[in-house]
């Protein structure tokens, strides 16, 4: 009997030939081990068997990130739809004459009340805030997890130290132009005859100053000279006199290549933990694989038998896949991770990892004449071999072996294998079971099609019973074959698990979105719907389907497509239930019934998807299925099925213990196994000749791997050796607005806004925006009173076709967008519609989930309102005239001149606020706005002075005057512009600087001064500038000592703190003044009602 943990109640070179031991019982007879008789034939058209080489669904592959997707159009008749059948409604049971589209649907909704309470949107809302929040952590503190045995070079000082040259960075190559040579030469480069024959072209090699003349220099220095992970071996297997070869790389080298990458050294987790959405710790939430419960209990049967223990959990995957799209040449790569490394990290193949553990021998062993033979033979070779490549797992699992992080942590780490990851068929292998049956628990297969029973326990197989069965081999073989029987398995020879400690695999068999979901369950459904609503009706509303983001048009419909890839599946969920929501079924029959199943299969289908799972919403996600099962039957009245005994249908009940063992589905995803392929397998065989090529496939595999790691650690010492960063993967998944760098057309006049795009009150919103947004306290009239008297200092604007956006979980995913897009031209001339997209505006209530807050819109405009007006735009009101305040950014500004007729600027800017640039810019702005009554001097360099500037002379006679003391020169004074100006401010740009004396001499140039600011003046200088100022009102200053040595004057206000600030949309204005003003009124009413009472 094996010693399992139990997580139940867990809260939570070559070496010689060996002769295969294969067809030892002679002739076989089919009943021995195939398909139960009883249960049902698999249909052809399910492909529950098929072991396709699916294309990856991956994020990047499913959403564009384009500017111009989905702008072309699809040439097509609009008039080749087909006529279909006129609908009948008005015998419908529970739809009221002319009730219409809404009738049928609220008829269908209330049908069968009795049915399974559908979460309502608050309650999923709740489930999901659980899963946003940051988590309360607990960690295991049942002994010394992940306890440190030592503390030694981190990982790339000693990679540094194997170069032999630390003070060579691009060792070992001599430059830098040296070794991008070489990486682009194996990453990006032609084939190595075609580099040789490039370093061949004479000179080239001299005048590059390279070291290596060819091919096959460069490959001697990447072999013997850079560090890289563990290589290949070769093992011959003999089954019936011929000879297979399975190569492979010792499986503790590879753990410990993987835990001791410095890349991963921050983020690698060495200790369970158990994480709660609440205080009260109630509330369980699942991720990563840590966060489970299998872990947890492996540490504390670890634990009980040794102190100090760092589990290793070790995830397997394999699947065969096609090399070519001819000649049927395959591979079956097995790969291998540990779930120490996060998940975000993981499913990333440009972080390498994964890593390829081996390649098993593809042969279809077709000298063995006796099919059910060469079944058994092709099962005990997988076995086999695959006992062979774990076998080091035995020793090192129970005992533990050091292992070295890439910070130079040791510790005793023991790998064991946890989860093991393939599509169906791949479980089956794995679990040694029979087709149709379920790989995880012994149910019948004439039951798979039952719904799981409320509370009732999760049944695994008898592991100890079929270690039993499995024993029996080397004693009696005719007793070990029915003692396999007996056990529900195939008589297989010593399967390569029966040895692992800690394993159950039943338990260890992962959920597969993929395959189980995508290509199975939902091409199932797919198939159901078309059959009960009618081929013509579905592939007509498919073609009818507006464009959007998340919605992929299929113009000839869903009905007759082959081979659709687990992308298209994914494609037609999105939606599927929009589709049919309305469609009456045949015989009267009601649809609400079909429209629930549909839905709770959809709701599972995205419910097992999250990235973060909690108790609720795990209970959500059984309740999902538990509906399904509630309204299946629709498809037996419908005449579709007869029973639902489908593998993948049944094995959904296992989805949320399986969360629950080992966390969210996308720890194990195949997608990820099918992307591997490409770098592992695909792009490793067409780097061969074809002939003998896994040879070279494992060398070409073993260079790349060399340059990749080789390239991060160049990064590490160019960025000078920096210590890896510490902040781990979050759990938190934000949206985050992205718009491309340009704008799709750069200047669009106002009237081809209306024209081209609908947008009539461009002008008009944009007036009330630029209003409510620099006057939030202003009502609703006001708003309109001043926003209809605005002019707008620009006519045309740049405008985009599409907004996007994007999650830092997934950063080059496009996971939403809306598009914008005008009547267009395709190359051929013929019009492409126009593309206007229906969105949901948040009126400001909205929340994360629900409709409530929000209302239906159509986005016809995304306008860029340029910098230099948008930020800078603010109103004045001031005896009855608006005027424009611009902050401008002076080299904006004046590309902005140049580009308008002469004169446009002089009559809309009537407040000027520039830096003091150079004078010939400064005379080019001033030029400009000869229209401007107020200027504010803002200066970066206060060596710069104001004078011999011709514009000056140009200007009106200023109200106002805003700039620093130490620029105000008699010279400028002398231009007569300042005896028109009433307020002046003398206090930027720093609060405390020092005035320098503020001479009565240059006030004098001020008559008409009634408000004056100044920073630091004491007691005497303020008494000479009141003296000097008759018609003076306003005295703002900060004050020198004292407030009470100023209260000689009531007309001498104190500003205490920062006043000053270079946003002009806050300088000059009357705000300013009217709160100084003020002040000074009140004293004297203060002051005037004393004297009366006295």
């Amino acid at each position: 009997m094996r010693d399992l943990p139990d997580d139940s109640d867990d809260e939570e070179d070559q070496a010689p030939a060996v002769q295969f031991a294969g067809d030892y019982f002679g002739t076989y007879q089919e009943e021995d081990f195939d398909m139960d008789q009883n249960a049902e034939p698999a249909d052809p058209n399910d492909s529950e068997n098929l072991d396709e080489d699916e294309m990856p669904k991956l994020q990047e592959v499913l959403f564009s990130d384009s500017e111009s997707e989905d702008e072309g159009e699809d040439d097509f008749d609009g008039h080749w739809e087909p006529n279909v059948p006129a609908l009948d409604f008005e015998h419908l049971p529970g739809v009221a004459k002319g009730a219409g589209v809404a009738g049928i649907a609220a008829a269908a909704a209330n049908e069968h009340d009795e049915a399974t309470k559908v979460p309502t949107p608050a309650e999923r809302a709740a489930g999901e805030e659980q899963v946003r929040q940051r988590p309360i952590i607990v960690e295991f503190t049942d002994g010394d997890a992940g306890a440190p045995l030592r503390r030694g070079e981190p990982g790339y000082e000693s990679y540094k130290a194997k170069l032999g040259d630390p003070d060579n960075v691009w060792a070992p190559f001599t430059s830098k132009l040296e070794w991008e040579l070489a990486q682009w030469a194996k990453l990006r480069g032609p084939g190595s005859t075609a580099f040789t024959d490039l370093l061949k072209i004479g000179g080239i090699t001299e005048r590059l100053g390279l070291s290596y003349k060819n091919s096959r220099e460069l490959n001697n220095i990447i072999d013997s000279k850079i560090p890289g992970r563990p290589k290949f071996k070769r093992k011959e297997v003999i089954v019936g006199g011929e000879a297979y070869d399975v190569y492979f790389r010792d499986i503790l080298e590879c753990v410990r290549a993987l835990y001791g990458d410095p890349e991963f050294a921050a983020h690698l987790k060495v200790a369970p933990e158990r994480h709660y959405a609440d205080e009260d710790q109630t509330i369980r939430l699942y991720h990563d694989m840590h966060t489970g419960k299998w872990w947890w209990a492996t540490q504390r049967e670890l634990e009980k038998r040794r102190k100090g223990a760092t589990v290793i959990p070790i995830i397997i995957s394999s699947d065969k896949t096609l090399l070519t799209l001819f000649r049927n040449r395959t591979a079956y790569p097995v790969y291998l991770t540990i779930g120490n490394i996060p998940k975000d990290i993981r499913r990333k193949p440009s972080r390498q990892a994964q890593i390829l553990l081996a390649y098993l021998p593809t042969s279809k062993l077709e000298h063995i004449t006796v099919k059910a033979s060469r079944r058994r033979i092709l099962t005990n070779l997988f076995h086999t071999c695959m006992a062979k490549i774990l076998e080091p797992l035995k020793g090192a699992g129970s005992e533990g072996m050091v292992v070295v992080s890439g910070d130079g942590v040791a510790r005793r780490g023991h790998p064991i294998l946890a989860a093991y990851v393939g599509d169906y068929p791949e479980q089956l292998l794995v679990g040694c079971v029979k087709n149709m049956d379920c790989p995880q628990c012994p149910e019948a297969a004439k039951n798979l099609g039952d719904a799981p029973v409320a509370g009732e326990p999760e049944k695994f197989r008898d592991l100890n019973a079929i270690l039993d069965a499995l024993a029996a081999f080397d004693e009696d073989p005719a007793e070990f074959v029915k003692k396999c029987k007996a056990a529900g398995i195939k008589p297989v020879i010593h399967p390569f698990w029966e040895g692992l400690p800690f394993v159950d695999i039943y338990k260890s068999i992962t959920p597969d979105v993929l395959h189980q979901l995508y290509q199975g369950v939902m091409k199932h459904l797919k198939a159901w719907i078309i059959e009960a609503f009618g081929a013509a009706e579905i592939d007509a509303r498919c073609r009818r389907l507006p464009p959007n983001h998340n919605i992929r048009n299929f113009m000839n419909g869903i009905s007759h497509i082959s081979r659709v890839t687990g992308q298209e599946h994914d494609q037609m969920c999105r939606f599927l239930l929009g589709i049919i929501i309305d469609i009456p079924l045949p015989k009267n029959l009601n649809s609400g019934r079909l429209i629930r199943s549909v839905r709770a299969l959809l709701d599972f289908l995205y419910l097992s998807q999250y990235p973060v799972h909690s108790t609720e919403t795990l209970a959500q996600q059984d309740d999902a299925l538990a509906r399904f099962h509630e309204n299946k039957g629709i498809f037996i009245d419908l005449g579709i099925r007869t029973n639902f005994n489908l593998p993948k249908l049944h094995f959904l009940r296992h989805y949320s213990l399986g969360t629950k063992r080992f966390g969210t589905t996308d720890n194990f995803n195949t997608e990820t196994t099918e992307r591997l392929h490409i770098d592992f397998a695909k792009d490793a065989y067409r780097a061969t000749n074809h002939k003998d090529e896994y040879p070279q496939m494992t060398r070409w595999l073993e260079r790349k791997e060399k340059i990749l790691l080789h390239a991060k650690f160049i990064r590490w010492r160019e960025l000078g050796q920096p210590s890896t960063p510490s902040v781990p993967p979050g759990i938190e998944f934000d949206r985050t607005l992205k718009m491309t760098l340009h704008p799709t057309r750069e200047s669009v006049p106002f009237d081809k806004l209306i024209q081209d795009y609908g947008a009539q009150f461009f002008r008009d919103a944009l007036a009330r925006f630029v209003v409510s947004t620099n006057h939030p306290e202003y009502s609703a009239r006001q708003i309109e009173t001043y926003s209809a008297n605005l002019a707008m200092p620009f006519r045309r604007v740049p405008v985009y076709h599409k907004i996007k956006w994007v999650t830092e979980h997934l950063p080059d995913a496009t996971i939403d967008s809306v598009h914008a897009t005008p009547v267009t031209k395709n190359t051929r001339g013929k019009p492409v519609p126009g593309r206007f997209d229906t969105v949901l505006v948040n009126l400001g209530t909205g929340k994360e989930t629900g409709v409530d807050g929000y209302r239906v819109g159509q986005l016809i405009l995304v306008p860029r309102v340029d910098q230099v007006f948008y930020e800078s735009v603010t109103i004045e009101y001031s005896a009855g005239k608006f005027v424009h305040l611009l902050d401008l950014n002076a080299d904006k500004f004046l590309r902005l001149v140049d580009l308008k007729p002469a004169g446009f600027f002089a009559g809309t800017v009537k407040a000027l606020s520039v830096p003091v640039l150079t004078n010939d810019r400064m005379d080019r702005i001033l030029a400009a706005c000869t229209g401007a009554r107020i200027l504010t001097f803002v200066p970066y360099d206060l060596r710069l002075r104001l004078f011999d500037i011709p514009a000056l002379d140009r200007l009106p006679p200023l109200r106002r005057l805003i700039m620093p003391l130490k620029l105000v020169l008699i010279s400028f004074l002398a231009t007569a512009k300042s005896t028109s100006i009433t307020h002046l401010d003398l206090r930027p740009p720093f609060l405390n600087e020092d005035n320098g004396g503020l001479s009565t001499n240059v006030l004098r140039y001020f008559p008409r001064l009634t408000n004056l600011a100044v920073n630091l003046l004491d007691p005497v200088a303020a008494r000479a500038v009141c003296a000097s100022c008759p018609d003076l009102r306003v005295l703002v200053i900060t004050p020198t000592t004292v407030l009470e040595e100023y209260s000689f004057d009531p007309r001498i206000v104190f500003i205490e703190g920062e006043i000053w600030q270079r946003d002009a949309a806050h300088i000059g204005l009357p705000d300013f003044w009217t709160r100084a003003e003020s002040i000074v009124d009140e004293r004297r009413a203060l002051l005037g009602a004393a004297i009366q009472s006295s």
